[in-house]
């Protein structure tokens, strides 16, 4: 197996921020350079509305922002940009972070499986952070370089499993930044607790959390969470369901949002191939899905280096919630590049490949 390049940071927000600035360093400013996504964004630059979300943020989670410009300092960038690059999901309509999630809950186990798509350049420059921070439960997540660990996917020592979809939210407000609610999300130490904050936080924009955990009664529960500027939706999984970049909630159609033809494609797809799958599929059974190139719009595997949302896939996780933990598997290039199993009552990651 060919091994995913895993990193370990630890301590305070601000040691945090550093690390993991210090680990992306080589890359960041090339990565930037021929980001579109950052163009756009920069522009907004001093604006009100990018003032009134730090603001929010640091009202909330202060300890989000110090990391973040601790990152910055490792970067050498200003904290006003990298913050902004933070809030990229806020600031333009569409950031190049796609992603489609398919989950079940089954009897004691819950199964989230996911393909994290995101720029091409990132091809061969993501890694997977493992994040022991003071006084939390600590967690292992992959990591895009300059970002806050969380928007994409993760599971934590406290039994969590999360797996993020961009939805893209035509009119934003002001309220905290929605990849500083995923990161929160990742120091919960109850599935109540992580669904609870998504519902109460003010939410500037919008993403689509599907998370699942060990409940306060010993249940494994699967939760997809629609938590938008206007609504916060949460609705059980017990069926085989997927997810790719738009609102599908009853009640969406209230929220004004953009439906690209590829998310449309994606969860066409889906609804076609997931009855097949039966009430119960395996883990195997939802990756192979999540490899899928065929129907007849946009693929749910996207490897065209002229996808018309500039997105690919740069891996795909399959996470199996047991009431002891999660077992976290990835896969790049038809692969299985990384496989363990973060126990949740001895609050450490075993070393151990799956």
């Amino acid at each position: 197996m060919q091994e995913l390049k895993t990193i370990r940071v630890a301590g305070s927000p601000e040691a945090i921020g550093r690390q993991l600035g210090a680990h992306v360093k080589p890359i960041f400013a090339d990565y930037m350079a021929q980001s579109s996504a950052w163009r756009a964004v920069s522009r907004r630059r001093g604006s009100a509305f990018a003032q009134q979300l730090r603001a929010a943020a640091a009202q909330y989670f202060p300890t989000y922002v110090a990391e973040i410009d601790a990152m910055a300092q490792a970067l050498d960038w200003s904290a006003e940009d990298l913050f902004l690059w933070n809030c990229r999901g806020e600031l333009i309509h569409h950031a190049p972070d796609g992603c489609t999630t398919l989950a079940v809950r089954t009897p004691g186990v819950g199964l989230i499986a996911h393909n994290e798509d995101g720029d091409p350049w990132l091809h061969g420059h993501c890694s997977v952070v493992e994040v022991e921070p003071d006084g939390k439960p600590g967690f292992l997540s992959f990591y895009y370089p300059g970002s806050l660990p969380g928007h994409t996917f993760a599971a934590t020592r406290a039994g969590l499993a999360q797996a993020i979809n961009n939805v893209r939210i035509r009119e934003p407000r002001v309220g905290v930044p929605r990849m500083i609610l995923a990161r929160a999300v990742l120091d919960c130490a109850t599935l109540e607790e992580a669904i609870a904050l998504l519902r109460d936080t003010p939410r500037a924009s919008g993403f689509h959390h599907t998370i699942g955990g060990t409940d306060e009664a010993g249940e494994v529960r699967v939760v997809s969470v629609e938590a938008t500027a206007q609504r916060a939706s949460a609705r059980e999984v017990s069926a085989p369901s997927g997810h790719a970049n738009h609102l599908i909630h009853p009640g969406c159609e209230r929220e004004a949002q953009i439906v690209t033809d590829s998310s449309r494609d994606r969860q066409t797809r889906l609804a076609e191939l997931l009855p097949a799958l039966g009430a119960q599929p395996d883990g195997a059974a939802f990756v192979q899905v999540l490899e899928d190139r065929a129907g007849a719009g946009l693929p749910i595997f996207r490897d065209d280096p002229h996808d018309p949302d500039d997105e690919n896939t740069l891996a795909t996780a399959c996470m199996r919630v047991e009431p002891r933990g999660v077992a976290f598997d990835v896969w790049q290039g038809g692969e299985r590049v990384l496989g363990r199993f973060i126990d949740s009552n001895a609050r450490h990651a075993d070393g151990a490949n799956r």
